[in-house]
């Protein structure tokens, strides 16, 4: 029998017991490919950890929402091949499931790095496939992901990922960084998805974090995420450091995706949260200095424009959270008190916030 090719598949869990266990079952369903799945839990409150020990040995029923665009599959066949490690404890990740077991929320990028270096030890997996909890995929997206990255050379593939609750609109089909405010734009985003084509490639600057796939080369030259952003523009400081190594899209796959399920990303109906404009808006200003900097001013006063606009629509929070992530002032209640423990603290706001 011909042996499956090889793909390992990074998912960084945080307060995720609502979304993982149908994550799994649906990565689970993929045709044709060896999975080696790392769930990097950042020290959850809730109880990701049992659902996704209780989901592995089969105890736990995946609950689709009725409007779910996978509908009804079969169930993956249990038990799963599933281990539990911590971050310190080294060596290879066999096929199946592993749960790293961080004891601390060091953030996005810290619990990706965490799952890659896992899986860079197994000399198989050249492609690498980082995926958002709160997504869901088809049995068809893995394997073509795969026949995508056998064309050749490349740092990051994607391909269209639309919302979970309203699959005729897409969320991105990768992004676009504007060289003037340094701003992040999901290309089609919110666009109806049946008549829109997929944008060239060579059009786009990264890729979206909730789903990409990394070649090991493209590893290998930029090395690991920056961890300092603690979330959001990681991915685009990523794909920023390709050097000669393209971007590439998938045309036939599909992930469909919830969207802010815990940190508060706008979603086809609403505005980003207090939490979500503090990282946004604080880490634009620190990607703008690394890889923009004749953008900083205008990065500062789209910020205060922004803030200006909240405030006339009564947000003040929102508006609060803006100014102080944007100058880099300690953050107000309602996102700090989000975030528990010295070192916790320390990651994501520095010493003294």
């Amino acid at each position: 029998m011909k042996e499956l090719p090889s793909l390992g598949v990074v998912v960084v869990t945080f307060n995720s017991a609502g979304v993982i266990a149908e994550c799994l079952e649906s990565l689970f369903a993929s045709d044709g490919v060896a999975l080696h799945v790392v769930v990097v839990d950042n020290a959850s409150s809730d109880r990701t950890r049992t659902v996704i020990r209780d989901w592995a040995k089969g105890e736990v029923q995946v609950n689709r929402l009725r409007n779910s665009p996978l509908g009804e599959e079969p169930s993956v066949a249990k038990p799963i091949h599933f281990t539990v490690r911590t971050p310190d404890e080294a060596g290879k990740t066999a096929a199946g499931l592993s749960l790293i077991e961080s004891p601390i929320n060091g953030g996005f990028a810290c619990g990706v790095n965490l799952g890659l270096r896992a899986l860079l030890e197994v000399s198989e997996i050249d492609a690498f496939w980082i995926l958002n909890p709160d997504c869901v995929v088809g049995s068809d997206v893995a394997s073509l992901y795969l026949k995508e990255a056998a064309r050749g050379g490349y740092a990051l593939l994607g391909c269209r990922t639309v919302f979970y609750e309203k699959p005729d609109l897409i969320q991105t089909d990768g992004g676009r960084v504007s060289p003037w405010t340094a701003t992040c734009i999901s290309v089609n985003g919110k666009l109806p998805a049946h008549d829109r084509p997929l944008p060239d490639a060579a059009s786009l600057n990264y890729i979206s974090g909730a789903n990409m796939v990394a070649s090991r080369a493209f590893i290998e030259l930029a090395g690991l995420m920056v961890e300092d952003y603690f979330l959001y523009y990681e991915e685009v400081d990523w794909a920023f450091r390709r050097g000669h190594l393209p971007l590439r899209l998938v045309p036939d796959a599909v992930v469909y995706h919830h969207g802010g399920t815990v940190i508060g990303t706008g979603s086809w109906q609403r505005r980003p949260s207090s939490f979500a404009n503090y990282f946004n808006y604080r880490n634009r200003v620190h990607f703008a200095r690394r890889h923009m900097p004749l953008a900083l001013p205008l990065v500062l006063a789209k910020a205060i424009a922004k803030s200006v606009q909240l405030l006339f629509l009564g947000a003040q929070d929102e508006a609060r959270s803006i100014v102080t992530g944007t100058f880099g002032r300690a953050p107000p209640p309602d996102v700090a008190d989000r975030i528990t423990g010295t070192v916790e603290r320390r990651l994501a706001f520095g010493d003294g916030k």
